[in-house]
Order: structure tokens, then C-alpha cells, then sequence
């Protein structure tokens, strides 16, 4: 099979034997019974901190690294994909919140809160999803009224990821109701403040181990030293930051379907039907042929974006195409490896029925594919 396409260094390269390492020896022993428990344990955080896996972007004087290269985001995500630790809601943490930290906090925020996102002793998430508003940002309710020197922020959010763990909540909420786009703000809640409440740890269909909660605002008084930005830019800002978060989920999709591919070609090569491997029949090897091929293609098109992404190129319509092509064909491919499992495919002792199960939300999660062709077509100018 050609070598799949690298813009790796040698630096990335020892970044992921760190990276290997440390998956080794403190996520694979525990990862079967943290996707029974539903939840991850909350000091692989920690560890994840002393090991140099968190907080990539954080510059040196709030203890980070002030590394600017997604690359090293990119390799961690195919480690854990690898090892298929898809409870570890590291990417979310690294690719989305905290960028927005780096990029919108001010001094005194950083200071307070940078460090902390770096270490693992803060957790951190974003609330945009509402029980009645998903990708439909400009729909949300949840409100912040300003009392002065604090807003009182009333509402709820669902579908949060890391929302059990998380010490810092960066909220989407509306300053202004009559203002539209324009009325909508972002500020951040932490953990211990009255009114702040966590709902259940949502059973989901895959990412067993995933946290993901429903979140509760019943008059909490957030400080205006916590708000993020400027109040009614917060639409704006999530605009300027999705196109990297449907990178990083691309990133997922690869990451996954080389996965995929390789459990795949090693099943067809031991199984055998007929008294010789299932892999030398011409169906397998033409599905298998199509898998490479694709998983190729999607290859160097995330690397192509990811290194626009590093040169601040990555615009709005090429991270959608991106995130939606990638995603629907993780979900093709996963679904061909598990018919050339056969019925093991469908046991969830093998590592491809959960793959199948964990793929699913990628094409929902950071903007539907419907979304993501319905902005494009806008840039087409249709």
C-alpha cells in the first residue's frame, strides 16, 4: 500500500512517542471500564498535563508551551484514535476552548485561567447547544441580564461535552434579546457558582466514556471580569473559531478511518471462508482497494487544510467542505469494515462494532452535514 501522506517533522514524530506512551500507560488499562462507568476518571486530566498533552497554544508565561501548529494537535488525535480512547475529551479541550481563551481573554483572565487549562486542573467546555437550538446558533435563549457589575444568566444547554469534568463553561448566551447576531455574548462560568447546575451524564449511542451533560443556569451572577471579548461580538467569535473546529473534526475523521482500515486489512488477511483468507476473494480486495483509495484522497485533503490552518488560510467554506466529506465517508468506511467482519463485525468485543458505534456523531457535532452544505452553497453564491 503507497505510505500515507505526512507533513509531519522529526518534533512530531517524538511528540507522538510521548503521546503512545503515555495512552499506553495510563488510558488502554482503564478505557473498558471507564466506557462501562460512562464517564473517564478526572485525574488522566492531570496526568495529561504533567505528560505536555494539554493547552498546545498557551504561551510560556502562563505555563504552556506556545506552540502555534496544529500538527501536534493532529498527531495526538490519531493516537488516540488508535487505541480507540474515544472518551477522552481531549480534542475539545486543546482544539476549541482554549483557543478561544488564548485569543479573547484579557490579562487578568489569562493569568487566572491559562495555566490551569495546561496542568489539567482545569477542565474546560463550551456551551452552544440548547435543547431547542443546535445549529442554529442565532436561535438560542439562554439570556444574560446586566446587573451592573455581573450578569444574572438564566438558561440551559445539552449536549456537552466535558460537561461533568468541566471547571470552566465558556457559555453562549444573549446580552441583548432585540439586537439578533448582534445581541449575543459569550461569558464564563465556573465551577462553585450558585445557580450553576450539571444535569445527568447523557447515555449516548457511542463514546461511552465521553462525559457529555445537560447544563442548568438558574440566575447565576456571573462577574463582568468574566466575560469573554467584548459583549455582542460573541457571534463573531464563534464564527472566527469554527472553521478550526471542523478541522479538528476532520482530523477525527481520518484518524478514524485509517483506524478502521487497518483492523480491517488485518481481519481479511486471518479470517477464512472457504479454506483460504476472505482478503483473496476479488469483492474484498475491490472494497479494500476503494477503502485505501479514499482514505488516501481524505488524507491529503486534512493535511492540505491543517497546513492552511497553520498559515491562518483555513476560511469558513473549505473547513465545511472539509468536515462534512470527511465525516460522511468515516461513515462509509466503518460501515464496510464491519460487513468484512461478518457477524463478529456486530459483537462489541471487536474493536470495529465500536468504531461503528463512535462514529456516528460526527457527522451531527459541530454543525450537521446539512449545515455544512448549506454554507457552501452560500459561498457559491447560491
Amino acid at each position: 500500500m503507497p505510505e500515507r501522506p505526512s507533513i509531519y517533522e522529526t518534533e512530531h514524530e517524538d511528540f507522538r512517542r510521548t503521546a503512545r506512551t503515555f495512552l499506553e500507560r495510563e488510558v488502554v488499562p482503564h478505557h473498558e471500564q471507564w466506557e462501562k462507568d460512562g464517564l473517564i476518571d478526572r485525574d488522566v486530566w492531570r496526568k495529561a498535563g504533567r505528560a505536555g498533552l494539554l493547552g498546545f497554544e498557551v504561551p510560556e508565561e502562563y505555563d504552556g508551551p506556545g506552540i502555534r501548529d496544529f500538527r501536534y494537535h493532529m498527531v495526538l488525535t490519531e493516537e488516540i484514535a488508535r487505541v480507540a480512547a474515544t472518551g477522552l475529551g481531549f480534542a475539545l479541550h486543546n482544539d476549541i476552548t482554549v483557543p478561544y481563551l488564548v485569543a479573547l481573554a484579557d490579562d487578568e483572565q489569562k493569568a487566572r485561567w491559562l495555566p490551569g487549562t495546561v496542568s489539567g486542573d482545569i477542565v474546560t467546555a463550551i456551551a452552544m447547544t440548547e435543547p431547542g437550538a443546535g445549529s442554529d446558533l442565532q436561535g438560542i435563549r439562554t439570556t444574560a441580564v446586566d446587573k451592573g457589575d455581573h450578569y444574572v444568566l438564566n438558561g440551559s444547554k445539552t449536549f456537552i461535552t466535558n460537561g461533568i469534568h468541566s471547571d470552566l463553561v465558556i457559555v453562549v448566551a444573549r446580552t441583548d434579546p432585540d439586537a439578533g447576531a448582534h445581541g449575543i455574548s459569550l461569558l464564563v462560568v465556573e465551577e462553585g457558582m450558585a445557580g450553576f447546575t450539571r444535569g445527568r451524564n447523557l447515555d449516548k449511542l457511542g463514546l461511552k466514556a465521553q462525559d457529555t451533560a445537560e447544563l442548568s443556569f438558574d440566575d447565576v451572577e456571573v462577574p463582568k471580569a468574566n466575560l469573554l471579548g467584548e459583549e455582542g461580538q460573541g457571534f463573531v467569535y464563534l464564527m472566527q473559531n469554527l472553521p478550526q473546529e471542523r478541522v479538528s473534526i476532520a482530523t477525527i475523521a481520518i484518524a478514524a478511518i485509517e483506524h478502521v482500515l487497518d483492523l480491517t486489512l488485518d481481519y481479511v488477511k486471518s479470517r477464512e471462508a472457504f479454506g483460504k483468507p476472505i482478503g483473496t476473494f476479488q469483492n474484498t480486495r475491490f472494497v479494500l482497494a476503494e477503502m485505501a483509495t479514499e482514505a488516501y484522497v481524505a488524507r491529503t485533503f486534512v493535511n492540505h487544510c491543517v497546513e492552511l490552518l497553520n498559515e491562518g488560510k483555513v476560511d469558513t467554506a473549505l473547513a465545511s467542505m472539509a468536515k462534512w466529506w470527511t465525516t460522511e465517508l468515516q461513515k462509509k468506511i466503518v460501515d464496510q469494515g464491519l460487513q468484512m467482519h461478518g457477524g463478529y463485525g456486530y459483537m462489541l468485543e471487536y474493536p470495529i462494532a465500536k468504531a461503528y458505534a463512535d462514529t456516528r456523531i460526527q457527522t451531527i457535532y459541530g454543525g450537521t452535514t446539512e449545515i455544512q452544505k448549506e454554507i457552501i452553497g452560500r459561498f457559491l453564491g447560491l
